[in-house]
């Protein structure tokens, strides 16, 4: 189970994905930690079976137990963040926005790893599942503890690709049955 075997599965019309697939988990500035929480995450974020399949073998090569969790964790508290925090932006009454979301995330406080690594595995989700608002917030604690620009739109790179080849890879496999 690897990202090789990603590569290797997507179709010739999606050549840049296979390429940015390559180059974003092999020449990153971001720590090891970053970079395959942040692909772990996003992979989660994907829903795709194959995609968190492939990735999570070598997620867990290059992560500890505590970090692979972790990463799990971000994807699963934004999941339900992202839509509740999009929605309450969306309906367009800012009253939503001064009341309290009454929701348990205890985990952003204490995600059992270094908070700028998670807050950036949260960020790189919320690009998946659309969220401004928390887009906004999670890039502000990372710039506030000094991540650069740089790295930050690293991990939004990581999102962008991770969701393309789960895309690609789900839309191949129901071209299949037609």
């Amino acid at each position: 189970m690897s990202i090789d075997n990603l590569k290797a599965a997507l179709p010739d019309y999606a050549k840049d994905t296979k390429l940015n697939l390559g180059s974003v988990t092999t020449t990153s500035s971001l720590t090891d930690q970053q970079l395959w929480g942040a692909v772990l995450a996003c992979a989660l974020a994907t829903r795709s079976a194959r995609v968190i399949a492939e990735v999570a073998g070598e997620a867990a090569a290059a992560l500890s137990a505590e970090a692979f969790k972790a990463a799990k964790a971000a994807a699963s508290i934004m999941a339900m963040n992202n839509v509740y925090y999009r929605a309450t932006h969306l309906i367009g009454d800012e009253q939503y926005g001064t009341m309290p979301a009454r929701l348990r995330m205890t985990v952003i406080g204490n995600p059992g790893v270094d908070k700028v690594d998670f807050e950036l595995w949260c960020l790189a989700v919320s690009a998946i599942n659309g969220c401004g608002r928390c887009l906004e917030s999670h890039e502000q604690v990372l710039r506030g503890s000094g991540m650069p620009r740089e790295q930050i739109q690293e991990a939004l790179r990581i999102a962008a690709v991770v969701n393309a080849t789960a895309a690609t890879l789900e839309a191949e496999a129901a071209l299949v049955t037609v």
